[in-house]
């Protein structure tokens, strides 16, 4: 069976922009005609490859297609570019997933050094770290930061490193509420700040320290925002992880404390891509493993 290309690119528009309608626009040809594409497509599929939903999303069997459609763009770019056809053409946008404190703190160095050497841009979508692998799996990203090291299959797999996180407050929050200790009290009657409700860093470290599941539910402040985060921990609003990057002047200072000796977690994180045979993944992860060389390094054995 042979695929259309047009139809495909149409298909990976109408997933990748959310509509029909922005995906015409994204095409320069009327919404009436990607939907033609994609019903061409379905027929000759046999299944439905589009839910119809605001957005519009692909199914499984539309994903698998989305991600040829996105590996065949970026391989008609390639080579286009070394022969030297359609230079004017728009290059394609990589659709990546970045975890939120990594694309705060140390990726847009890895943006930048790729810009140097690839004409292609990056759609960066940031998601939490241990939710990126699901976007990768599903098709709907080429590339992620990620905390899974067990391969997706058919992906490529690199360890970047960990990044550090500190348990934090301001020196007055912790005189208020942990001057006796990092106790269960004291932790039940603190309030915390969480990035949102996929974000368990905070509880991870709370179960460590009392040993147990017992239950936790501190008075929270929902803020969804890497630098509103430092800056409601330096306003005293409650302690939080932060990724040591962006509070080590602040810890320096002392404008910002540890909760208490060895605050601090190290997340691993890896790159994972998929086997495009690509020159520009290439290049893309070489430019994230070099910008990752601030992220802390593993202890070696022995």
């Amino acid at each position: 069976m042979q695929l259309d290309h047009g139809n495909l690119r149409a298909l990976a528009a109408v997933v990748r922009e959310g509509s029909f309608e922005r995906a015409a626009a994204a095409l320069h040809v009327t919404p009436s005609a990607i939907s033609q594409r994609i019903k061409t497509l379905e027929s000759r599929m046999g299944r439905l490859l589009v839910l119809r939903t605001s957005p519009a999303q692909a199914t499984a069997d539309g994903r698998v297609l989305v991600r040829l459609a996105e590996q065949a763009a970026l391989l008609e770019h390639e080579a286009l570019d070394h022969l030297g056809i359609d230079a004017d053409r728009p290059a394609p946008s990589l659709r990546i997933a970045v975890n939120h404190d990594s694309l705060e703190t140390w990726f847009i160095q890895a943006a930048a050094r790729y810009a140097e050497n690839s004409r292609t841009t990056l759609d960066m979508i940031s998601e939490d770290q241990d939710h990126t692998a699901s976007l990768l799996r599903n098709g709907s990203v080429l590339a992620a930061v990620t905390t899974l090291g067990d391969p997706v299959q058919g992906c490529r797999v690199h360890p970047l490193g960990r990044m550090r996180y500190v348990a934090t407050c301001s020196p007055a929050f912790h005189a208020r509420y942990f001057a006796h200790g990092v106790t269960a009290d004291a932790l039940a009657q603190a309030p915390v700040l969480i990035f949102n409700r996929k974000d368990d860093m905070q509880a991870q470290f709370v179960r460590r320290i009392l040993g147990d599941e017992r239950p936790w539910q501190p008075p929270t402040w929902w803020l969804p925002s890497a630098h509103a985060f430092v800056t409601a921990t330096l306003a005293g609003l409650g302690w939080t992880m932060n990724p040591l990057p962006m509070i080590r002047a602040a810890l320096d200072a002392g404008d910002l404390v540890p909760l208490r000796a060895r605050a601090w977690h190290d997340l691993p994180l890896y790159w994972q891509h998929w086997r495009t045979g690509a020159r520009t993944m290439d290049v893309l992860t070489q430019a994230v493993r070099q910008a990752a060389r601030v992220l802390v390094r593993p202890a070696r054995a022995g």
